[in-house]
Order: C-alpha cells, then structure tokens, then sequence
C-alpha cells in the first residue's frame, strides 16, 4: 500500500516557476513508477510526466507533449518524494495536479488508468 501527498501549488503569473512535491508512504517507493497527472473540469486527466527506474537501464523521464521543454520531474528516494518543477507556465497549465504511483508497462505509462495510487491533488492556477 502506498499513500501519496502533494503539495507545492498555488497562483503564479504566466512565465512563473511553481515546484510540486509528492511525499509517498510505504517501503517499497523506489520500485514504483512515479507520474504526475492533470486535470481540469470536464476533462480527462492528462498525463504530464513519469519517472521510471530499473536494473536494466536506469532512470527514465517521460513528458506530455505540452510540457516538454518546461517541466521537469524528479525523484529522491532517500526522503520518499518526487518534484515536478514547472517552468515557462502558461494559462492553460491551469488544473488539479495530482501525482500517481504504479508498475505501468513503457507503452501505457501514459494513461491513468494503469496507476495504482493516488493523491487528493493540489491546485495549480496561472494566471494570464
């Protein structure tokens, strides 16, 4: 069992920098894939970025194609947590940021539908 808990966002202006934290419960947080989604009313949540690690080929980050360029997700297994630092923010960054835990395989990593865990979601608003 893992429990997730965001927090980080807030208002900023557009061009403005906001650092997102998940802090994860559970002794086996290094073995997950860690993803950061996002929702807005009456939309899908949209995947934004995953953290991925393995023996085999070490760390993996993925980015939706919207936030490629200015987001950029980390992780630090020693305090249990992973970043989402945003950059560059636009309006339309607008939503409820929510983070997700789970064992997705590569070619589905970016569906929420393949996570196991999740936040309560921080809000995040930019304005214009």
């Amino acid at each position: 069992q893992v429990q997730l808990v965001e927090s980080g966002g807030g208002l900023v202006q557009a061009g403005g920098s906001l650092r997102l934290s998940c802090v994860a419960s559970g002794r086996t947080f290094s073995t997950y894939t860690m993803g950061w989604f996002r929702q807005t009313l009456g939309k899908e949540r949209e995947f934004v970025a995953a953290y991925t690690w393995n023996w085999r080929n070490g760390v993996s980050t993925y980015y939706g194609d919207s936030v490629k360029g200015r987001f950029i997700i980390s992780r630090d297994n020693a305090k249990n947590t992973v970043y989402l630092q945003m950059n560059s923010l636009k309006p339309e960054d607008t939503g409820v940021y929510y983070c997700a835990a789970g064992t997705p395989a590569t070619s589905v990593l970016t569906s929420w539908q393949n996570y196991d865990y999740w936040g309560q979601g921080t809000q995040v608003t930019v304005s214009s």
